[in-house]
């Protein structure tokens, strides 16, 4: 709801006021509702306010109590609300008009540094403790909202941006080359693998999960949140799974409708945002109040080049959705003339770093566009549920039936699965082998290619970057059964940091939240106790979120096993007008050697030779592409914002 900032001079000296107003007109750039500042001696906080919940409506932020001599900003919505009204003891009529930023801050009085472990929602916030003399600060445990910090002449700075601390005088504009190594050694879409640097070395960001505090000349960060649970869920049918399913994912999605505006979503033709939506406009139905979907689809002239499972256009599977669940207003956008390669500096500049989701760049920021044209003040969308949800991919649990030797339960299955799919049951046996028995084939990747290495190798050892990845369990050898990789997805917390980088800076320059139902930590954990057999059952993957959406999204979308959205297909086909212009642009990164230092010059020469001076809509899927716009993008972000 915020862009918060602060400075806490450790030396006791007063901040300057120049430097707290330098700090705060850099977010003028910012849609604001209102904007307000708290100084005393050596501490500021101030607050650059989007009202976006009702409770936050003339809301005073920061907020000062001098009974209890506490004082925070905030960049946060509660969603376990009424759970903390009771453990608080906060009177009924009292919380109807609490803002969470008072809420989390009775929560600090109460829990102290323990607060976020109580905390259900999206936030970021920071409190000036005045009797311990502490600033004390957290980020909810995926990290939704960035919260970055720099310490430099004995000042802590914070801030939503980055920009807003590099404002200041005294913080040093120097590139983090270890976080370049890092972006550049991991060919995957996460950013690094350490989650507190960014691409500043003066500057710093809060993980995930994790606490600051900081008492004199001390710096102390904590993690607070793991997700696996001690023990399985056992329940006696598949009925007992889905009902109590439903029951913690209606929470979830209805706890995100708080809003003083419209709610939207996401919408594609798939199962996650279809659920959400189901459930969504279910309970806005009850109201009396609909529910806008936005969804995205290629210019009317793209030519799919695509397998025919696969899906770039989903309006016939939308359209269905929109019909079946009711009370939703359905609107399309293909953003004629825009495209990834002209979307660059307006990313960077918004994203403050390099990034690598281009294909979907422009139409994400323009879905945004959208709904703030619409009056939306809460966009839900369904992005992780991949690992939560709609987990449940048949062939690797089969595998481990057959490990198991469980060959009747298995044959059952692949009877079932066949019949969903097509084809027959037996001809899948080798590739489950092979998963269930990698020493047979190294079969981990479910890519048909794989991007090569952009980093430099003079580059690459000097930093020894992929030695580190490796101790982090993603080298270049640490490749595992995706069992292994769901519970490393949810144990580490750099997963999370770059889709949410993207969500904050979307919510900020939009004035719009965000919100994604299948990344609450109750339906997360949830799902995370589940059995496996809950999730692929009778040859349907994802089953548990299927069984749970019967009758509330299409049998059309619920039991399609067949086809599969792909949103951004049509990248390389909107960049085509553009393409001699920015092949003659990569062509003057392979001979810049300020760029060469970091990236392999080697690699952008053999990428251009194989695109043959030509952009063809086709190659959208080819790693020559993909790896001259990541190129493309580094070089940017170096020479114009380092």
């Amino acid at each position: 709801m915020s862009a918060i900032a602060g400075i806490y001079n450790i030396n006791e000296e007063p901040v300057s006021r120049e430097h707290s107003l330098s700090m705060m007109k850099s977010l003028q750039k910012f849609p604001a509702n209102d904007v307000q500042i708290w100084q005393k001696e050596n501490i500021f906080l101030g607050c650059h306010a989007q009202w976006i919940t009702p409770e936050s409506v003339g809301e005073q932020l920061p907020y000062y109590d001098y009974e209890r001599q506490l004082s925070i900003t905030a960049d946060a919505i509660i969603d376990n609300r009424q759970e903390l009204f009771q453990k608080l003891q906060i009177d009924k009529e009292e919380g109807k008009i609490m803002p969470d930023s008072k809420l989390i801050l009775l929560a600090y009085y109460k829990w102290g540094e323990d607060t976020p472990k109580h905390l259900i929602g999206d936030f970021a916030f920071m409190i000036w403790d005045e009797k311990e003399q502490k600033l004390f600060g957290a980020r909810d445990f995926s990290g939704t909202r960035t919260l970055y910090y720099s310490i430099s002449q004995q000042r802590f700075v914070f801030c939503t941006t980055i920009d807003s601390i590099l404002s200041l005088p005294y913080i040093e504009k120097k590139l983090n080359e270890q976080w370049l190594a890092e972006y550049l050694a991991i060919s995957g879409m996460f950013d690094t693998a350490d989650a507190s640097i960014t691409p500043y070395k003066s500057i710093m960001q809060i993980p995930p999960s994790h606490t600051i505090s900081v008492y004199k000349d001390k710096v102390k960060l904590r993690r607070y949140c793991k997700l696996f649970p001690n023990k399985q869920l056992k329940l006696s049918s598949t009925e007992e799974y889905v009902e109590a399913f439903q029951e913690i994912f209606q929470e979830a999605v209805t706890s995100r409708l708080r809003t003083n505006r419209k709610v939207g979503v996401q919408l594609s033709g798939g199962l996650d945002s279809g659920a959400v939506a189901g459930f969504a406009s279910k309970t806005l139905q009850e109201r009396g109040q609909s529910l806008n979907s936005f969804s995205y689809f290629p210019p009317d002239d793209f030519m799919d080049f695509t397998p025919k499972q696969l899906l770039p256009d989903e309006r016939p599977f939308i359209r269905s959705t929109v019909e079946h669940v009711g009370g939703i207003k359905d609107h399309y956008i293909n953003l004629p003339g825009r495209d990834s390669y002209s979307e660059i500096d307006s990313f960077l500049n918004m994203m403050e770093m390099p990034y690598k989701f281009f294909e979907n760049s422009f139409w994400l920021k323009g879905m945004a566009e959208k709904a703030h044209e619409e009056g939306i003040g809460v966009l839900l969308n369904g992005d992780r549920g991949n690992f939560s949800v709609s987990w449940g991919s048949p062939l690797d649990y089969y595998a481990l039936l057959l490990k198991k030797v469980k060959w009747v339960t298995l044959f059952q299955e692949l009877n079932h699965y066949s019949d969903n799919v097509g084809g027959a049951r037996l001809r899948r046996l080798p590739r489950i082998a092979k998963i269930g028995f990698p020493f047979i084939n190294q079969f981990f990747s479910k890519t048909s290619y794989k991007l090569p290495l952009l980093i430099s190798p003079e580059f690459a050892e000097e930093t020894d970057v992929f030695r580190g990845l490796e101790e982090k369990g993603i080298g270049r050898g640490s490749a595992s059964n995706i069992y292994v990789q769901r519970k490393r997805h949810f144990e580490n917390e750099f997963y999370w940091n770059a889709t949410n980088t993207l969500s904050t800076k979307l919510s900020l320059r939009y004035s719009l939240w965000k919100r994604d139902p299948t990344n609450d930590i109750r339906v997360i954990r949830f799902c995370l106790s589940l059995p496996e057999s809950q999730y692929v059952q009778n040859g349907l993957d994802r089953a548990l979120i299927r069984n749970s959406t019967k009758n509330l999204i299409p049998d059309k979308v619920r039991l399609n096993q067949r086809y599969r959205g792909i949103q951004g297909a049509d990248w390389v086909h909107r960049m085509v007008p553009n393409s001699s212009v920015a092949i003659e642009e990569i062509k003057q990164i392979s001979s810049d050697g300020r760029i060469l230092k970091y990236i392999d010059g080697s690699v952008i020469k053999s990428a251009l030779s194989s695109i043959e001076g030509e952009m063809k809509t086709e190659n959208a899927t080819d790693p020559s592409y993909k790896t001259l716009m990541r190129c493309l993008i580094v070089s940017r972000f170096i020479n114009k914002f380092t």
